[in-house]
């Protein structure tokens, strides 16, 4: 039965939009930036905002701006890139068509030129229309040069892109769909199959990276946002004193899955929050700890549509065409929030096609947050 909805060099191992009452503010996380690949990494520890002084001081200053990083930012990478994963886009504000679990990392600072080389690995998944499900590998050590704009009660951290020192070695382990799986390397058919390689996973990394740190947490976004900016999210949060995990949109197609977070609840009291809503048919919504999630996951990758290898602690179905707002209360721990549009595991069979290619796709749009 599940729970009731409650309205370094390193290896892994009340509603959300336009508040009227504010929840009582949690207590302050450590960051849980979305930065889960390397590039985003770097800046999600850096807590330095809300002293106008200060702006003219940090933001005409290179010197001050590596101190600052190199001093207070550059440690905290790899723990930070290792605790979620990177949605993967085809092109900026569409929906994540996949996603990037980097499992080992590594960094090197360069005091003498300012900069940073981040070596990474890991594996993830995504879609396309021709290839169907990708399950990948990839590693690659690239080198960012960092900087930081104060801006009111709001830092803004880059990590500008400045060369590919190694790879990115992509390799492909799974490809669902059969006849581009035998053609795999063939000219044409092969590139096709390494397009998650080639443009989507190298794209995504090599772009650089925006952190605008505020006392709500951190805001990640791919790119480069001069202030004002700042990332676009599908659910406006502004007035919610939670703290925000990940606000973004997920198409989900017929027979496939997203492996949102992992997300960290640090201690008992604290709740998992999650405003959903979606465009398509139903779906499970299923919570589980990130020993089963790692394990589900790497099956997923690997071709495997399987029930959960251990326990769902939490979730239920989301119905068809609406939105809706959930709370779990959870024991601390880490767990991910799995989108499942499949019929091996939860309450609901994704409904039959007339079509032969016909693809009962579900677009999602959700923020997850933790509260009290």
């Amino acid at each position: 039965m599940l729970p009731p909805v409650l309205t370094r060099t390193a290896n892994e191992h009340s509603p959300a939009v336009n508040h009227k009452r504010a929840a009582k503010k949690p207590k302050r996380q450590g960051s849980t930036a979305r930065a889960a690949a390397a590039v985003g990494a770097i800046a999600a520890s850096f807590s330095f905002a809300g002293c106008p002084c200060l702006e003219s001081v940090v933001n005409p200053s290179p010197a001050l701006q590596w101190w600052l990083f190199s001093n207070f930012g550059a440690s905290r990478m790899c723990p930070e890139m290792l605790k979620q994963g990177l949605s993967l886009r085809l092109q900026e504000r569409q929906p994540a068509i996949g996603r990037f679990f980097p499992s080992q990392c590594s960094y090197a600072v360069d005091d003498n030129r300012r900069t940073v080389a981040v070596s990474f690995s890991g594996t993830g998944y995504g879609y396309t229309t021709a290839t169907k499900r990708v399950g990948f590998s990839v590693s690659g050590t690239i080198e960012l040069r960092p900087g930081i704009q104060l801006a009111g009660d709001k830092a803004y951290v880059f990590g500008h892109f400045n060369r590919i020192i190694m790879g990115p070695t992509f390799q492909v382990g799974y490809i669902e769909n059969p006849v581009v799986d035998i053609a795999a390397n063939l000219p044409g058919i092969g590139s096709m199959a390494n397009l998650f390689g080639n443009q989507v996973v190298a794209g995504e990394l090599t772009r650089g990276f925006t952190v605008v740190n505020t006392d709500k947490g951190n805001d990640f976004a791919l790119g480069i946002l001069m202030p004002p900016q700042m990332p676009h999210h599908p659910y406006d949060t502004s007035a919610s004193e939670r703290y925000t995990f990940a606000n973004e949109t997920v198409e989900v197609h017929q027979n496939q899955r997203d492996y949102l977070g992992p997300f960290e609840v640090p201690e008992a009291g604290k709740s998992l929050y999650l405003a959903l809503s979606n465009q398509g048919p139903a779906l499970d919504i299923m919570v589980v700890n990130r020993f089963t999630g790692d394990a589900w996951r790497d099956q997923y990758q690997r071709g495997m549509l399987a029930a959960a290898p251990g326990p769902i602690v939490a979730g239920g179905p989301l119905n068809a065409n609406m939105s809706e707002t959930r709370r779990y209360a959870l024991p601390p721990g880490s767990y991910y929030v799995v989108v499942d549009n499949t019929a091996a595991a939860g309450l609901v069979n994704p409904p039959a096609s007339l079509l032969p290619l016909g693809d009962a796709m579900a677009r999602v749009s959700y923020v997850a947050q933790l509260g009290e």
